[in-house]
């Protein structure tokens, strides 16, 4: 019925083959000049950092952001020394679940994948390294309740959970379960090449170009179903964290969050013990608030900020009680204790440096110590006004003074009072004041 009405159109002059040509035209052409104005686009995000929960946040969006916009896969490019475990479960459990590719690339040279960051890699549905790097080094560590170690028995549960955890996930990637218990049992650790040959990863690709050339028309298996990946004449976005997530990735950092709870503390002691600085009092107030949402975030030993507490709290007696000095060294030594066990953490990259630990100590002991040394040098200087400051000065008698009469003293009259009598332009020196009159004695 259609072709009858096309034979009408124009009279009925249009030959048939014409019409059939012109229909196949339209109906095809069109899709092919689309198809090749659309390549295959692939959001990129880089995370160079221990893996917190911010940067999972991060991690989970790109892959929700990825599958809103059409996009045909998430690649990561990933340089990790760890993170915390609730962390990376997030975001394993995000890329087992996600319905686009998760592409994990260890990248730049120099680069790795260590324990965390290990886990993320075996959970990608394409899994590739640049040469150069390295991945591995999943032993799980804690430092334990106190800072002492775990027992045994701890420890066997802890290891024996990490392992059936990674075997896991190795197996539903297809990938190297023996190895990647290694990797958690005797924190073993390759580079790139041994991961390749080891089937721990799935390719070893100089650069970026390199790798989409590579995975081109791999099969993978998403949760909704396997999926062909196209990466031919791809378009790479890069996707930028908000700035919300930079400010929680930055305060996150356990050396941020450590200077910016030190930072809070002595603005609030110093606001207190000045009442009225205001500046100081309003720093260390978003220095705390901040540093309390970070240590929310982190593996935080709360021992840890006891001690800490207690050791403001050693400095602040000092003013109070005169110790010599035994609370000041008491402070000093909790101060240091609690910062070692501030972050209860299993990788050294959650917990505070050396490198920063070792002058905020420093520095935060020597601002107490010199605001304590201004509070007690206040507290013994002579007073320079007030009645106090009249004890001792030496005055003259204008009357006799037979239990009550007057003195002159610092060019004013007083009332005076004395134990013995005194005679008129005698001197005297004030013994006390009471009220609007002296206790005085007569000068031999």
């Amino acid at each position: 019925m259609w072709i009858a009405k096309l034979k009408s159109f124009g009279g009925g002059q249009v030959p048939v083959q014409s019409l059939a040509v012109a229909i196949f035209i339209l109906t095809f052409f069109p899709c092919s000049v689309r198809a090749q104005e659309r390549p295959p686009l692939y959001h990129t995000i880089t995370v160079q950092s221990a893996i917190t929960p911010p940067v999972a946040e991060y991690i989970l969006k790109s892959i929700e952001a990825a599958t809103k916009e059409g996009a045909q896969g998430l690649i990561i490019y990933l340089d990790t020394p760890g993170g915390l475990d609730l962390a990376t479960r997030d975001i394993v459990k995000g890329i087992l679940s996600s319905a686009v590719p998760v592409i994990v690339y260890v990248h730049p040279p120099g680069g790795r994948a260590a324990s965390a960051g290990l886990i993320i890699t075996l959970a990608a549905h394409v899994a590739a390294m640049a040469p150069g790097t390295n991945i591995g080094a999943a032993h799980p560590v804690s430092i334990g309740v106190g800072g002492k170690g775990m027992d045994k028995t701890m420890t066997d549960k802890v290891v024996n959970d990490a392992v059936a955890y990674i075997r896991g996930i190795a197996k539903k990637m297809g990938r190297n379960a023996d190895w990647a218990e290694k990797a958690v049992r005797k924190s073993v650790s390759i580079p790139a090449e041994d991961a390749l040959r080891l089937k721990v990863i799935d390719y070893v690709a100089t650069d970026i170009d390199n790798l989409l050339r590579q995975i081109d028309k791999r099969e993978v298996t998403l949760a909704a179903g396997k999926k062909i990946i196209s990466t031919q004449g791809a378009v790479l976005a890069a996707r930028e964290k908000t700035f919300r997530n930079k400010v929680l990735t930055a305060i996150t950092d356990p050396n941020i969050a450590y200077i910016l709870l030190m930072i809070g503390l002595a603005g609030l002691y110093f606001e207190f013990s000045n009442p009225g600085a205001i500046f100081p009092g309003v720093i260390g107030g978003i220095s705390l608030l901040l540093a309390l949402f970070a240590l929310q975030a982190l593996a935080v030993n709360y021992v840890g900020v006891i001690l800490i507490l207690l050791a403001i709290a050693l400095f602040v007696a000092e003013i109070k009680v005169v110790s010599h000095g035994v609370l000041t060294i008491g402070g000093v030594v909790a101060l240091l204790l609690g910062s070692l066990m501030l972050f209860d953490a299993p990788d050294p990259a959650i917990r505070v440096s050396f490198d920063v630990l070792i002058p905020v100590v420093v520095l935060t002991s020597l601002f107490f110590v010199v605001i304590i040394g201004m509070a007690l040098k206040a507290q013994t200087r002579k007073k320079q006004t007030g009645p106090e400051t009249l004890i001792g000065v030496e005055g003259e008698a204008i009357t006799d003074i037979i239990s009550h009469g007057q003195v002159f003293v610092r060019g004013e009259i007083w009332q005076a009072r004395s134990k013995t009598a005194i005679k008129k332009g005698s001197r005297v020196k004030v013994l006390a004041v009471d009220r609007l009159r002296m206790n005085v004695e007569e000068i031999n």
